[in-house]
């Protein structure tokens, strides 16, 4: 038996706030609430059920970084804005794959997320070009940068790790490292621009 559950602007408040702090449970009724809804979008308009979850997924990290920017505020239902975010990035796998179809079957109440989604599509690719750049930095400077970055070590241990002297000489390393990165990074970007 399926279940129809009804949220109010204050539970979706909640829930906004729970995905912001990665809150399983937030994560889970999103899914709950709003899944069947985009995948019958998708599939009604020329999609798989594996589009549908892929849709979904990239829909749900739109909404999370829109919670967890903090400046996010809501002005409708939520459920209208995860179909309007679903739609629009539908739409432009569609219009990548030429398969664009401009009256979608099942239009309800949408809202502009075109910024948005843009927005997402555009980080995604750079996130994919850094990842490139990562790639082709080479060693030591990757682990470095890694070390720094992403697992958020200290220059002291940084500089015990990687046998520099002292703090200030791994400080001084991980610069060079960063300006030979962007200068990578800047290459791919020029590359994918033209």
């Amino acid at each position: 038996m399926v279940q129809s559950v009804k949220t109010d602007s204050t539970d979706e408040k909640a829930l906004l706030k729970g995905l912001a702090v990665n809150d399983r449970k937030s994560v889970e009724t999103i899914y709950k609430l709003f899944y069947n809804m985009v995948q019958t979008l998708i599939i009604n308009n020329n999609g798989s059920a594996d589009d549908a979850r892929d849709i979904f997924q990239e829909t749900v990290i739109v909404l999370y970084e829109k919670a967890k920017s903090g400046s996010f505020e809501l002005n409708c239902q939520l459920k209208t804005y995860v179909y309007s975010v679903s739609r629009r990035l539908w739409l432009k796998k569609l219009q990548q794959q030429q398969k664009y179809i401009p009256n979608l079957i099942g239009l309800d109440e949408t809202v502009p997320v075109e910024e948005e989604v843009d927005n997402h599509s555009l980080r995604n690719s750079e996130f994919q070009m850094m990842e490139k750049a990562l790639l082709h930095l080479g060693e030591p400077c990757r682990s470095l940068i890694e070390a720094f970055y992403l697992q958020k070590k200290s220059m002291t241990d940084i500089a015990s790790h990687f046998g520099y002297t002292n703090a200030d000489n791994a400080k001084n390393q991980k610069y060079k490292c960063l300006m030979r990165l962007r200068k990578l990074f800047f290459a791919e970007l020029k590359n994918n621009d033209v």
